[in-house]
């Protein structure tokens, strides 16, 4: 049986995260029924709107019937904001038909092929390198799950190097997911929050880059010490039993000679790469420009289709495109539910009358917080949600509405406000058990999820140091820009 191409989302965790977020509309729904009606005036600030934090009055509960608790995900379409869920609905779509098109013809696992020729003689120039590439897809292109399929490949190379499984996740997805969480350029975490939290989409992405490197340099050194060591011992490994299987099935690193020799594989590649700066260029323009932001979003979606479809048709794929297109497409349309049911909870407590009212309860439980204190918490809210709801977009659309009046009452900078959701998000992607992709990813290894956590929470305390310093620095300066 052919493998499916592209992002393919296990029923499992399709039908977990269903009943989470259904959970949690029928909560929204009773909480309407139990709380306060009640509104904050809304005034116009350097063109936005913003609550009067001195406004709240309560008032006449709304008549909203319980069966629209139901119809609220299809009723969110024709909400304020509507624009924004089908964009990000749409963008999802495209990147994952993209993404399934360039799996099926194997350019990635080509492009790693050539990093590796390029660099191959310097085993740990090839690993900071290679680092640095999958941070990259994951930073300034919002990859994750896409990168599952390079793993096997990396691991491969890893124990043709003498390192471990170990070494290869963390050249790998573990560094596809932190460059994801630093979000430089990332739709799925940065850009969603902002474009919902009403911000400029992608400012303030210089200071991003700074912390992007602070970051790359931290899990470099901690790779390097990590491959070093088993080197020098292989046994020192904490899964240096359950490689030895996998050594000798994996043997040397190598891929299918006919692609590696491919001469319209260079020519896709360079045909990738060019799409892929033209998506860079676009989005750090775009977000100069503030009246052309809203072009960002799909201009790099179809930026994202003509360089990945556009690439492999060049690579030779032939007829197996149309059936790549469709596996990409099924494989990411559970999404278009989740994120028509997350944004639906924020409407079924706006349409109830109460939304102003939690905000007002949640303000006094932040009034005495400094907005540093403050940022702390909204990123600890995040960590937490991030165990029982793992979509980025999703939890986007589910929070962000709620957490960005409430930064205002708090006087919490939008942009730090956003910047401590969007590390909340991301860096836990590879902790929790309950996350689809973690599941995934270690399946494909002999890798144990005890030591995969033993290994993985070295790193973390200095991931979250360094964030944590840059949300100091972000109140300091004031973050912008507003």
């Amino acid at each position: 049986m052919t493998k499916k191409s592209g992002i393919q989302i296990s029923k499992k965790a399709f039908l977990q995260a269903v009943a989470i977020i259904f959970a949690l509309m029928l909560a929204a729904g009773v909480l309407t029924l139990l709380v306060p009606a009640g509104q904050y005036t809304r005034v116009e600030v350097e063109g936005r709107q913003v609550i009067d934090a001195e406004s709240y009055t309560v008032t006449t509960r709304p008549d909203y019937p319980f069966w629209r608790w139901f119809t609220a995900p299809f009723e969110v379409f024709a909400a304020e904001g509507s624009a924004t869920v089908i964009g990000v609905i749409a963008f999802i779509v495209l990147v994952g038909i993209a993404f399934a098109v360039m799996d099926r013809s194997g350019i990635l696992a080509y492009v790693v092929h050539r990093i590796v020729n390029r660099f191959g003689a310097k085993k740990y120039t090839l690993l900071l390198v290679l680092t640095f590439f999958f941070m990259a897809l994951g930073g300034f292109f919002g990859i994750l799950e896409e990168a599952v399929p390079l793993v096997p490949i990396i691991i491969a190379l890893c124990f043709s190097l003498g390192w471990d499984s170990l070494t290869g996740l963390g050249v790998s997805i573990l560094a596809t997911n932190v460059g994801f969480s630093t979000a430089v350029f990332n739709f799925f975490t940065i850009g969603t929050a902002q474009r919902l939290a009403g911000l400029p989409l992608f400012s303030g992405w210089a200071p991003r880059v700074v912390l992007f490197f602070a970051v790359y340099a931290i899990v470099a050194a901690f790779l390097v010490r990590h491959a070093k060591k088993v080197e020098r011992k292989p046994e020192s490994s904490p899964v240096f039993m359950e490689d030895q299987a996998e050594r000798a099935k994996y043997g040397a690193f190598a891929i299918d000679p006919a692609t590696a020799d491919d001469p319209r594989m260079k020519r896709a590649a360079i045909f990738m790469g060019v799409f892929f700066g033209l998506i860079l260029v676009s989005v750090m323009t775009l977000s100069w420009i503030e009246s052309l932001n809203d072009l960002a979003m799909p201009l790099s979606g179809l930026l994202f289709v003509i360089g990945g479809v556009g690439a492999a048709l060049i690579a030779g794929i032939g007829r197996k495109a149309g059936k790549a297109v469709w596996d990409g497409f099924l494989g990411i349309a559970p999404a278009i539910p989740l994120l028509m049911m997350a944004a639906s909870v924020k409407h079924i407590i706006a349409s109830g009358g109460i939304l102003d009212t939690l905000l007002h309860w949640a303000s006094g439980i932040f009034s005495d917080a400094s907005p540093f204190v403050s940022a702390l918490i909204i990123y600890g809210l995040t960590l937490a949600l991030e165990l029982f709801v793992t979509s980025g977009s999703a939890k986007a659309l589910l929070v962000i509405p709620i957490l960005m009046p409430l930064a205002d009452l708090v006087e919490v900078n939008r942009q730090i406000a956003v910047s401590a959701y969007t590390f909340g998000d991301g860096f836990s992607n590879l902790v929790y058990p309950t996350n689809a992709l973690l599941l995934i990813t270690l399946s494909l290894t002999v890798v144990p999820y005890h030591k995969w956590i033993k290994w993985a929470l070295r790193l973390w305390p200095w991931i979250i140091a360094v964030t944590v310093i840059f949300l100091a620095v972000a109140v300091a300066i004031d973050y912008g820009p507003f």
